[in-house]
């Protein structure tokens, strides 16, 4: 397809994604269809939607049963090409999206990484995309939350240590009112009401400013191993915060849990050390 050709395309299916979220959902669910783009080829389809954007191509997917169906395959083209347009090339070659078997998850997954814009000014954001670093500033505790809140449904994500953690490591939620920065060396995630958090360096889980008690629950619990994924697991539905390692399940770390917007969340105070989260979309069952 010549890039005239291409173009037009584009301006067909925009037009074609306007009229259908104006039409509102009952024309979704009636299967209506969106005149001759609804009928294009689905290999003409595929060309045109690997230029769109994941936002564009979410609106796309709800045209129509037809265009739907184009996008239904995860590992397709049109999610290839745009992960390797949006994802960095050492995200896509690394083994940190290996727990993500589609392009679709992983594209997914980078659009909930930590955030560089809501975090202390002494951490960045790695190229990669995924990567938290901590700048060697003494006497201050540094933390970033996610790029998305979740405050309905069943969500989890993974998060591992890639250098020491000195002595407060923390990961957790917090809400957007949270403080991601403060003077001195504490446990930053659950000294107020607005966070929640596990210190892995000592198996304290900690909220408004108290230790809620050890976590996990048992005699002489392991300590966390540099490098070691650790799950998290937030269920909005029935407002609890659970955690995994491995292929073990840890158990319920908070319940009781407001009814918010909750932002996954990590606080660090070693210097040099990255931390590394992953979206994983929602936890499977057993």
């Amino acid at each position: 397809m010549s890039g005239a050709a291409a173009g037009g395309a584009q301006s067909c299916i925009g037009a074609a994604a306007a009229s259908c979220s104006s039409a509102g959902n009952s024309f979704v669910a009636a299967g209506g269809g969106v005149g001759i783009a609804g009928r294009l080829p689905s290999r003409v389809l595929e060309h045109v939607f690997s230029y769109l954007d994941l936002y564009d191509l979410m609106r796309c997917s709800l045209v129509c049963w037809h265009w739907n169906n184009c996008l239904a395959d995860e590992n397709s083209e049109v999610w290839r090409s745009l992960c390797a347009r949006s994802l960095s090339e050492e995200a896509l070659r690394s083994d940190i999206l290996c727990n993500l078997p589609t392009y679709k998850g992983k594209l997914k997954s980078y659009q909930h990484a930590l955030s560089s814009h809501d975090c202390s000014r002494n951490v960045y954001v790695k190229k990669n995309g995924f990567t938290l670093h901590r700048n060697p500033i003494a006497q201050s505790t540094d933390g970033a939350r996610g790029k998305i809140g979740f405050s309905e449904g069943r969500h989890a994500w993974e998060i591992w240590w890639e250098g020491p953690l000195g002595t407060v490591a923390v990961i957790g939620i917090a809400t957007k009112r949270a403080a991601m920065q403060c003077q001195g060396y504490v446990a930053l995630l659950g000294t107020d009401d607005q966070s929640w958090g596990w210190n892995l360096v000592d198996n304290n889980l900690l909220h408004n400013g108290e230790v809620n008690g050890n976590f996990p629950q048992c005699n002489n619990a392991p300590k966390y191993q540099i490098g070691e994924r650790i799950r998290v697991i937030l269920d909005m539905d029935n407002k609890t915060l659970a955690f995994e390692r491995g292929f073990e399940f840890l158990g319920v770390a908070f319940r009781g849990l407001p009814k918010a917007c909750l932002f996954p969340a990590v606080s660090a105070v070693y210097g040099n050390t990255e931390v590394t989260m992953v979206y994983l979309g929602k936890p499977l069952d057993g």
